[in-house]
């Protein structure tokens, strides 16, 4: 009874969790008239306040004190501070420029990065149902170039930024909190250079006379940090599996808000680029859900 009131309770936090990151673009649309690299400062600056607090309260200084003292990791924690700030601009600048459908198929896209990375890096087997769903991914990515022209470059950037930033920092194994705190505070020094420069150019958006737009940026620490508070609480409660079907629901909301609140163009070979993707996962998924069924027999 204990251990599915526990299923039950992680279930309904990685619902919270990937439902908050699908509902992003909301956010970042509202502040869409600041520049993009003034947003991802203040996203690292009040991520930073809050990441702090919370380290303090969930007590967890002794283990981040620990992780600081080790060089090795420190070196790998700022690669992948760098990977996430990327990650994160990216996303805020595609949002600004009316491309969320684009973020939508690029985080569809990443599970299948990180199977292929694991491959690369990990020496990880790759399973049927694995090969299969990773040629439909580039299949589509294939598809794209010939029918539009051009590289889905910004699902791409999303995915692959993604998807190294969750390499490195499987090799770090260090805890979600202590780390991506590091990570922030890391980047905090040119952040806060940045934001002293367009506050002495007379050119940032936090101002008085911005009363609304400060407001929005200084939550932009709530919006990175409350669905990793819930992220972790469902990884801690479910298996990997179970957290990988659910990460769906994320790009999902993303992809209907993109077409019936934005308004973004979704043509034939949109669709079909999409369609390649979802079979793809499909795929995966029911491959992963077999070979899981298998484990507990």
């Amino acid at each position: 009874m204990q251990q599915r009131s526990e299923t039950a309770t992680g279930v309904l936090f990685a619902i919270a969790a990937f439902t908050f990151w699908g509902l992003a673009p909301v956010y970042f649309k509202a502040v869409a008239s600041v520049p993009a690299f003034e947003v991802l400062a203040h996203r690292i600056l009040w991520s930073v306040v809050l990441l702090l607090a919370l380290v303090t309260f969930s007590r967890q200084w002794p283990m981040t004190r620990e992780i600081i003292k080790d060089k090795q990791k420190l070196q790998l924690l700022m690669l992948s501070a760098i990977l996430v700030a990327i990650n994160w601009l990216t996303f805020i600048w595609a949002v600004a420029n009316n491309r969320i459908l684009e973020t939508s198929l690029g985080y569809f896209i990443n599970p299948l990065v990180n199977v292929l990375l694991g491959m690369l890096f990990l020496k990880e087997t790759l399973y049927r149902g694995q090969k299969i769903a990773v040629i439909l991914a580039l299949s589509a990515v294939i598809y794209q170039v010939i029918a539009f022209g051009s590289v889905p470059i910004v699902a791409l950037v999303l995915a692959t930024s993604f998807g190294f930033y969750g390499l490195v920092r499987k090799k770090i194994a260090v805890a979600a909190v202590p780390g991506l705190t590091i990570e922030t505070i890391l980047l905090l020094p040119i952040c806060l250079a940045y934001l002293g420069y367009l506050i002495v150019s007379g050119t940032s958006s936090f101002t008085p006379g911005q009363s609304d737009i400060a407001g929005l940026l200084v939550l932009a620490g709530v919006v990175t940090t409350l669905p990793l508070i819930w992220f972790n609480a469902a990884a801690t409660r479910l298996s990997l599996t179970t957290v990988g079907f659910i990460q769906y629901l994320g790009p999902s909301i993303t992809f209907l808000l993109a077409i019936f609140i934005y308004d973004e163009p979704f043509s034939t070979e949109r669709l079909v680029v999409f369609a390649l993707i979802w079979c793809a996962l499909i795929v995966f998924t029911l491959d992963a859900w077999q070979r899981q069924r298998r484990l507990n027999v």
